[in-house]
């Protein structure tokens, strides 16, 4: 528990003056995080057969090509240059054939790799846009994920009895995930009614909220899923006592992809 409060505590004190700053600051915190998530994406992959460095540089690459076409544009049409589209798909898909070794790089580890660099480029690339919004919208959406963890483990430690998917999270429950939600949409009903918008309706404010509490806890799942695949505890270690980017980042960056779907209803 020490070990997570001190990592909890660097990360606060490194992270609130980039989410403060916002532009080009913040711009280049969160592409170091998209490419350091897609270290850990591609490392449990190649736990038992590493992938060749090419492919490494390459999605390294194309991912940044991704993330920056995105945030260049800063707008939430998403923009995706076919010349990066096909430069990904020819980069990442050919190496099977030239290759030609499924110990080296197979199909799977190609389709694998492709979805991780499309995923990420395009998901990371959000917070820049949100932030560009406001700084109030972006802590409102990390508010959501952040209540939500918080109170589902507690709540689940206290009164949980009925796993919500054991296989994939042992941990977890439904009284956990029900109680995490409830909580967090009051608060965060609250907070974006009183400093974001109180001219927002109350009740399509406090359905969006629940909706996307739910999102960031099957987006949890989601990626403890991959885990459980590799038998992994964590992505990595980067953050002793949390694990990864992507254990930290990985309910927020499914809460952000919903929330797009709702910024002209807000």
């Amino acid at each position: 528990m020490k070990q997570r409060l001190i990592s909890a505590f660097i990360a606060f004190i490194i992270f609130i003056p980039i989410f403060i700053f916002g532009g080009l600051t913040f711009n280049i915190a969160f592409y170091i995080l998209t490419l350091l998530g897609l270290n850990e994406f591609m490392k449990i992959r190649g736990r038992d057969k590493p992938l060749p460095d090419f492919i490494r540089f390459i999605s390294y690459l194309m991912i940044s090509f991704l993330y920056f076409s995105n945030t260049v544009n800063n707008n939430f049409e998403f923009y995706l240059d076919y010349r990066i589209a096909s430069g990904i798909f020819l980069t990442i898909l050919l190496p099977v054939v030239l290759y030609h070794n499924e110990n080296i790089y197979s199909v799977k580890d190609a389709f694998y790799i492709l979805g991780g660099v499309f995923f990420l480029g395009s998901s990371m690339s959000l917070f820049y846009l949100f932030r560009n919004i406001s700084l109030e919208l972006i802590v409102f959406l990390f508010l959501i994920t952040i209540i939500t963890d918080s109170y589902a483990y507690f709540i689940g430690k206290l009164i949980g009895k009925n796993k919500l998917l054991e296989v994939i999270s042992p941990k977890k429950t439904w009284e956990g995930t029900i109680g995490g939600s409830i909580v967090a949409t009051f608060v965060c009903t609250v907070y974006y009614y009183t400093v974001i918008d109180s001219t927002s309706s109350l009740i399509i404010v406090a359905a969006i909220v629940l909706f996307l509490t739910l999102i960031g806890q099957f987006g949890d799942l989601f990626f403890s899923a991959i885990k459980r695949t590799y038998k992994v505890k964590d992505f990595s270690n980067i953050m002793p006592g949390h694990g990864g980017i992507l254990d930290r980042l990985d309910s927020i960056i499914f809460v952000a992809v919903a929330f797009t779907f709702f910024l002209n209803l807000l």
